[in-house]
């Protein structure tokens, strides 16, 4: 019999015949007698009875009764249909010999899933306060852009004269507070675009009419609220030398600017093309967005007990995906958490509520997919899935070592959540 618990977990209660699980001490008895030496015996080989002699009766029982276990629990769970996560917990009730075995077990299962109707009335909503948001790209964006492009291709002529404004220089300085040179307060050939406001305010005022070769030392101090507390409100000696200036030669931005860049016969048909990207762009992050708002309204519509492993196994998820983005920007997790002051531990508390998030959205929307009744023909997924193989074929022995039924699995998934923000674009 089957008790449903709380936390979506089954409990349900076992019993192997003496005359089942008995055959499992004789393996219990071969595995140990591999381990130790029995005269007259290869290993593997000896007696039950010299075995339980040497090693206790007790001893073999556990180990029998585990594999009793194993294997009754697992049948039990395929007859039942259970479609369970993780491993059980198992606390033996009777243990003896010549006695059936009885022991119970707890398992979290699938939780079970109901998606109100009434979360379509949000969606409609969502989406008429979308229809009033424009993704096309205004004239002020677009002059951004070229801007920036134009900046992008500034040229840098030295120059003998004074440094001003919107110069690129490099300067040797250093920083000293309470006659010690500070963390990070000393370089040599150090770029800066003066005017930008990179350092403290001040410091780059004071380079304005140095020439190159001129050194110069002044005082500033820092900002009460700046971001390195034990430097906040205090007072500095700046050393500064300059090496080198260079005006910056900011390009016409017109058709000759504009063929300079490539494929393009006038500036009118550079300014098309940024005016489609920005529009593009601005449509992608508007998707996004209404897609974030669908998934939380549907997340406050959903009635689910979620069982604890399914938010440990996200939360695992979540730190590998990030350690990989660690990674990609040269760090590793354990220098990331130092950095920080924590524990892996504590990284995985904090993001417990976006884990039961994320496992809530999943299990919604994989409810709407049995509510609405969308079905993925096999072609499409074989045809998406060869597309991820195609991608992946250079990587050292990706098509041997994937598991196309889980590729397969993860396919349809995708392909139906896809058929379901489609549907509720519509609405």
């Amino acid at each position: 019999m089957i008790k449903k618990l709380p936390k979506s977990q089954v409990e349900f209660e076992i019993t192997v015949a003496w005359s089942s699980w008995e055959k499992y001490l004789d393996k219990a008895a071969e595995e140990v007698s591999q381990e130790l030496k029995f005269p007259g015996f290869r290993p593997g080989k000896a007696p039950r009875s010299m075995v339980e002699q040497k090693v206790g009766i007790g001893v073999l029982m556990n180990n029998a009764a585990e594999k009793a276990v194993q294997k009754s629990c697992r049948d039990f769970i395929i007859q039942e249909k259970l479609d369970v996560l993780g491993s059980p917990a198992v606390e033996i009730e009777e243990l003896a010999v010549g006695k059936d075995l009885v022991y119970k077990a707890v398992v979290a299962v699938m939780p079970s899933a109901t998606v109100k109707d009434k979360y379509k009335a949000e969606i409609k909503k969502i989406n008429a306060e979308f229809v009033t948001k424009s993704s096309a790209a205004t004239e002020k964006e677009i002059e951004h852009e070229l801007k920036h492009l134009a900046n992008s291709r500034v040229k840098l002529i030295t120059v003998n004269r004074a440094v001003a404004n919107n110069d690129s220089v490099e300067i040797d300085f250093s920083v000293t507070v309470d006659g010690k040179v500070i963390e990070g307060g000393e370089s040599k050939k150090h770029p800066l675009v003066v005017g930008r406001g990179v350092f403290i305010p001040g410091f780059e005022e004071n380079l304005i009419g140095m020439t190159a070769g001129e050194e110069k030392e002044f005082e500033l101090s820092f900002s009460q609220d700046y971001h390195k507390k034990d430097l906040a409100g205090k007072a500095a000696i700046f050393k500064v030398m300059v090496g080198l200036v260079q005006e910056r030669q900011t390009p016409e931005i017109d058709d000759d600017f504009a063929k300079s860049l490539g494929s393009f016969d006038s500036l009118e048909a550079l300014k098309k093309n940024i005016k489609e990207g920005i529009t593009h762009e601005k449509e992608q992050k508007l998707g996004e967005e209404k897609r974030t708002q669908y998934l939380d309204k549907i997340v406050e519509n959903i009635e689910v007990e979620l069982p604890e492993v399914m938010i440990k196994e996200e939360v695992k998820k979540m730190l590998l995906e990030f350690e990989q983005q660690t990674q990609s920007m040269g760090m590793n997790l354990d220098q990331y958490l130092a950095q920080l002051k924590k524990e892996k531990k504590d990284l995985e508390k904090d993001w417990e509520p976006q884990a039961e998030k994320r496992v809530k959205s999943a299990l919604a929307l994989r409810e709407i997919v049995k509510m609405e009744e969308i079905k993925i023909e096999a072609a499409e997924i074989e045809s998406e899935m060869n597309k991820t193989v195609q991608y992946y074929k250079n990587v050292k022995d990706f098509e041997k070592n994937v598991d196309m039924e889980r590729l397969y699995s993860y396919t349809k998934g995708v392909l139906e959540n896809e058929e379901v923000f489609k549907m509720l674009e519509k609405i």
